[in-house]
């Protein structure tokens, strides 16, 4: 079975608006061109589907625009010709080396993570909170920015139960952005008390 991991930028406040933290720099775009080469495939919702498909999608002539920094081009290319699978109940269909996912979420993601591979990877805000709730994070990855953004959406907001985490990996990137990587904790069976 392979995991499904959820990655994201962070403000210290709990901001994920995609442009409250950091302008990206050659460093995180090669953090985030790794992780995307490392994926078996991505997961959105209709909105980040459509979001990354607007800034990251090849233009038809097979140039990328001159206002592309040479730096962003490996990760352009890498999300670009990675499978997608799109969470939609509004699209009637999709392309961009991508598929609809129909039906009831939990069972719909538990056949995906059936398959062998290094990992599903998984993006945006409403649908990695949905798939939280179901239990079907197997990591967390966030990439916390040193900036207070006062508004915005909120990481994993509405949550239904916590969830206990154990860190995997710290990283500190030359921004001031620390990357932080969590499994959910294994909670041991409570051993029962002596009378």
């Amino acid at each position: 079975m392979r995991p499904l991991r959820y990655s994201i930028n962070v403000t210290l406040d709990g901001c994920c608006h995609h442009e409250a933290g950091l302008p990206p720099d050659e460093e995180s775009m090669g953090h985030w061109t790794a992780l995307m080469e490392r994926a078996d495939a991505l997961l959105y919702g209709r909105v980040t589907y459509e979001m990354m498909q607007s800034a990251w999608r090849k233009p038809a002539g097979g140039v990328w625009p001159d206002w592309m920094e040479e730096w962003e081009i490996p990760f352009a290319e890498a999300i670009h010709r990675a499978k997608k699978y799109v969470v939609s109940s509004t699209l009637s269909a999709v392309d961009w080396n991508a598929e609809l996912v129909r039906g009831d979420l939990g069972p719909a993601v538990e056949h995906l993570k059936q398959g062998s591979g290094e990992g599903l990877w998984v993006g945006g805000v409403t649908l990695p909170l949905a798939l939280a709730d179901l239990g079907l994070i197997d990591e967390y990855e966030f990439v916390v920015q040193p900036v207070l953004a006062g508004h915005g959406p909120r990481l994993l907001a509405g949550l239904r139960e916590r969830i206990r985490l154990e860190p995997v990996e710290r990283r500190e990137f030359r921004s001031g952005a620390v990357l932080q990587r969590y499994r959910p904790a294994r909670v041991a069976a409570e051993e029962p008390h002596p009378a």
